[in-house]
């Protein structure tokens, strides 16, 4: 399975010296490398390439063609000779021409290895990623259990399923007997697809069709359902869930988000996300450079559209920094209409008025 990646984030590379394949002009300064003519015109041949051969969208990719020969002929690239900066100029004007937030240009001080896909990795590479995953608790950031048995997790990433399920199982099971569960997103910039349908799964009580992506190579449609089993509890369908969004809320915690709000599962609250359904992989270049480059879209059977370039509505929009309150409280008030015993109901309204003590919705929202 592809990766729905977040921006910024590095491939794995090989821990190797700079190739010498620029030859003499390849030389490095301080993490980075002096550029050429001749090696600006071939990361240029080799990325248009790339992107004709793989990029979701045809039409757009000749679009990039055109532009970026546009500007060689120019001369727009000629004075840049850092391989950093023109790995970043490379981007934006990808980003420009597509408003595609994944599909960019990285650049990497070690040489990136020659692979054709993720799971190629060597026994040391593998090895490296497990333990970077591992330092992260595979991007559970925080597990909890608020006032009135109100679940709370956290998530940084969506790391590799194959990898995260014993921690993502761990999670919800420590969660699995509360009476409402807050997910936050709001600083997850994305992950893995499988993530995204292991972690939906146990907030379902039977096998449901989440999002689909429509992939160029084989003109095809990949559908993802839920599991129909999970390790550990499961959450099931009729507790409330709420989810977190920031707007650098993006990629994999969209797909997630996107999904469990068409269904009707989860309730968002926060900001609207940054708006990247594009799904990808890492593309080499050349030694040094690599290009994020997006083979599919995503396609909701609800909306039978996504969240590209517009990002995600909340269901209620309130500052990121307001939305754990905020969702607290939506959640207080449902327990609070239910609630028959006046003493407990009391603590209830006292617990929401703390809540909105905090200055709900007093701040202006940053950006």
């Amino acid at each position: 399975m592809k990766i729905l990646r977040a921006i910024g984030t590095a491939s794995l590379v090989a821990t190797l010296v700079c190739s010498s394949a620029f030859g003499q002009s390849a030389e490095t300064s301080g993490g980075d490398m002096q550029m050429t003519a001749a090696s600006r015109q071939q990361l240029i041949h080799k990325l248009v390439k790339e992107v004709n051969n793989s990029y979701v969208f045809p039409d757009m990719a000749r679009k990039v063609e055109a532009s970026l020969h546009q500007k060689q002929n120019r001369g727009t690239f000629d004075t840049i000779t850092s391989a950093r900066r023109l790995s970043e100029v490379l981007s934006n004007e990808l980003q420009a021409i597509t408003k595609d937030q994944h599909l960019r240009v990285t650049y990497s001080e070690a040489v990136i290895a020659d692979r054709k896909s993720y799971d190629e990795r060597s026994p040391e590479e593998a090895a490296s990623y497990l333990a970077m995953m591992r330092s992260n608790n595979f991007g559970v950031d925080k597990i909890e259990r608020l006032p009135f048995n109100i679940g709370y997790l956290e998530l940084s990433r969506f790391a590799r399923a194959k990898e995260a399920a014993e921690t993502l199982a761990a999670a919800m099971t420590l969660i699995g007997h509360t009476d409402a569960l807050i997910i936050d997103l709001r600083k997850n910039g994305g992950g893995d697809a499988a993530a995204v349908t292991l972690l939906a799964s146990y907030l379902f009580d039977k096998r449901v069709q989440l999002n689909d992506f429509y992939y160029r190579e084989g003109d095809r449609i990949e559908q993802r359902w839920s599991a129909d089993v999970v390790s550990g509890v499961r959450y099931g369908a009729t507790k409330p869930v709420y989810i977190l969004t920031s707007k650098d809320t993006f990629s994999a915690a969209e797909d997630f988000t996107y999904a469990l709000k068409n269904l009707k599962r989860a309730t968002v609250i926060g900001e609207t996300t940054a708006g990247g359904a594009n799904q990808g992989d890492d593309k080499r270049l050349l030694p040094n450079f690599s290009v994020f480059v997006p083979l599919g879209r995503a396609i909701s059977p609800v909306t039978k559209t996504n969240w590209e370039g517009v990002g995600v509505t909340p269901d209620i929009s309130v500052c990121a920094n307001d939305a754990f309150s905020t969702a607290q409280v939506a959640i207080l008030k449902k327990f609070a209409a239910l609630e028959k015993n006046p003493g407990e109901l009391d603590h209830l309204n006292k617990r929401i008025g703390e809540l909105y003590a905090g200055n709900i919705g007093s701040a202006t929202c940053s950006r």
